[in-house]
């Protein structure tokens, strides 16, 4: 209790103390936070990164080979010089062509050959952190989505024949820990589904990190055995798809290892040394069933042929490729939750409304499944950055998290934690107010390819108190401003000019013709570029809490199909 009081005073004081000052030197309505403003310098110092960054050009020589008596080919990759062992680096493309000219004149053997077997462990079940990673990557799910929707599957849904059932256990969680019925009533369904031999010899002990609270179990179906397909019906899609993940995670922690039979392949030509890897799944555990995604694809794959030490190789192919080192890839949701996570920065409960928040904002903008910080966010780490680096950096607020730990657990004081940072925290706003008066700091206008109809300057993007807006860079002399239209990728069913966003005055989301008020067009649900297959009209696309399907709006065609055919088949 001490803990979260603290917590939630601390917030308090740095948001409200922090937010009014940074409005009035950038923009009205601006915001600052203890952990959000950390999450956008998190996000402003990778973009620093990318743009710093120097390309630099290597290349890479491969070789395709098919041995003596084969004829399947497999792939093998330069890696240095035979004597030594040390891998070589190519730079450019002298270096590359001549490797080439001396590898041309040698002769391909397998000159050592390792057998091995790889055991892979499944992950364990979902934490609040995970399982916002896992539907960020496998169902394109934003933090703020996956926790609505685990909302609802904790609260309750109705269940045909059941009721209205919990069929998760709470989800904002940072224990691995899970009960023995659980863990029985799972193994009990995976004995009768696979087999005894599915099951590890011991049941696994997954390791809470130091420092997470237990309060919670781990997130698991409240019913082990209750199969997401036989439920399907009962659920919405999201539903469905969040509770099969989180079913399958659990399910998969509780089966028996995959195991793979490992081949890796020295070949040597000449003075020079290539090599070789693979695998072939000799059982496949727990990934008959889930398979944990990944940021960045590092498995080497495939099976290679049978191999022999001594044996002679025809080469088949040999060839070079000129590449360039790439930046720090962007955060994205799943990447930055990680990142906050292993910092120690924010909690399970927080990850969600950290990255609405920024985003709601203005901060950070969503490019794709990247998160990159607008010239705004920029600007508002900028000065926090240079003027509050103490209080807005990893290091101290991971330090913050820990002496709220310690306040949890009873070795420190909340009223003394909160009278450190206090003291220091205003004496720090006095001083930067006092250095900054009369200074304030001018967002750049986003200059915008539109012509100034009155003046034929290019118009600017503003931003007033309702919003953005166009507007001509010649205020006051020209007053000219317009309102930005958001069009989507689709004709007017009627004249054929793009159709555009619009809301009602409750805010309701439409679609109505950019030539109104010449062309009444208007439609709640979206047109889309996809013709009916029937008659070849236009299909809108049709969006509620239990429906999503494309349908014709020629009312005698009457087409219609779930929208999940296509995701399904994407899939």
């Amino acid at each position: 209790v001490n803990a979260q009081q603290c917590r939630r005073l601390l917030d308090r004081i740095v948001g409200y103390r922090l937010s009014p000052f940074v409005s009035q030197k950038i923009r009205r309505g601006l915001s600052a936070g203890r952990v959000q403003s950390v999450a956008v310098r998190v996000i402003c110092d990778r973009e620093e990164e990318i743009r710093a960054f120097v390309p630099e050009e290597y290349w890479t020589i491969e070789g395709k080979f098919i041995p003596k008596g084969g004829r399947k080919a497999f792939a093998a990759q330069f890696y240095g010089t035979a004597e030594d062992g040390k891998k070589m680096q190519v730079t450019d493309k002298a270096q590359a062509d001549g490797i080439l000219a001396e590898l041309n004149e040698a002769d391909f053997t397998v000159s050592k050959l390792k057998k091995g077997t790889r055991k892979k462990t499944p992950a364990p079940p979902f934490i609040t952190s995970t399982l916002q990673q896992e539907a960020s990557r496998k169902l394109n799910f934003q933090s703020r989505r996956t926790m609505k929707v685990a909302q609802e599957l904790y609260e309750g849904v109705e269940i045909e024949g059941m009721g209205a059932v919990g069929i998760i256990t709470y989800m904002r969680t940072d224990s691995l820990r899970i009960s023995d019925d659980a863990r029985r009533e799972g193994t009990d369904y995976i004995r009768e589904r696979w087999g005894e031999k599915y099951l590890p010899a011991k049941p696994y002990n997954f390791k809470t990190k130091a420092g997470a609270q237990d309060g919670h179990e781990a997130i698991r179906p409240t019913m082990p055995s209750l199969d997401p397909e036989t439920i399907k019906d009962s659920l919405t899609s999201d539903q469905y798809k969040l509770y099969r993940l989180i079913w399958a995670r659990f399910t998969a922690s509780l089966m028996a290892q995959c195991v793979h039979d490992t081949v890796s392949v020295d070949i040597t030509a000449g003075k020079y040394l290539f090599k070789a890897s693979g695998y072939t799944v000799k059982f496949d555990g727990y990934t008959v069933l889930y398979e944990e995604g990944k940021d960045e694809d590092d498995e080497n794959g495939g099976a290679l042929p049978p191999l022999e030490e001594g044996m002679p190789l025809r080469v088949k192919e040999l060839g070079a490729s000129q590449h360039f080192t790439q930046p720090p890839a962007r955060y994205t949701e799943a990447t930055l939750i990680k990142a906050l996570e292993e910092n120690g920065i924010g909690r399970p409960s927080t990850y969600a409304t950290i990255i609405t928040t920024v985003v709601g904002r203005e901060y950070v903008a969503r490019d794709g499944k990247a998160l990159r910080p607008t010239e705004l966010g920029e600007l508002v780490n900028k000065l926090l950055k240079e003027r509050f680096s103490k209080f807005v950096n990893l290091k101290f607020t991971a330090g913050m998290e820990k002496s709220l730990d310690n306040v949890a657990d009873g070795s420190r004081d909340w009223i003394a934690t909160l009278g450190e940072f206090y003291g220091d925290f205003e004496k720090n706003l006095a001083d930067v107010k006092k250095d900054m008066e009369g200074i304030d700091m001018k967002i750049p206008d986003e200059e915008t390819d539109i012509v100034c109809e009155k003046c034929g300057r290019k118009m600017v993007i503003k931003t007033g108190r309702y919003g953005k807006f166009i507007a001509c860079p010649g205020f006051p002399e020209c007053r000219n401003i317009k309102k930005i239209v958001q069009e989507i990728d689709a004709d007017c069913p009627k004249c054929g000019a793009k159709v555009v966003i619009k809301k009602s005055r409750r805010g309701k989301v439409f679609y109505g013709c950019s030539r109104y008020p010449d062309c009444d067009f208007v439609s709640w649900d979206e047109p889309t570029r996809e013709k009916c297959p029937r008659c070849g009209g236009i299909l809108f696309r049709k969006q509620t809490k239990k429906l999503h399907k494309l349908y014709c709006a020629d009312k005698e065609c009457g087409y219609s199909r779930s929208m999940e055919e296509n995701e399904e088949s994407a899939e």
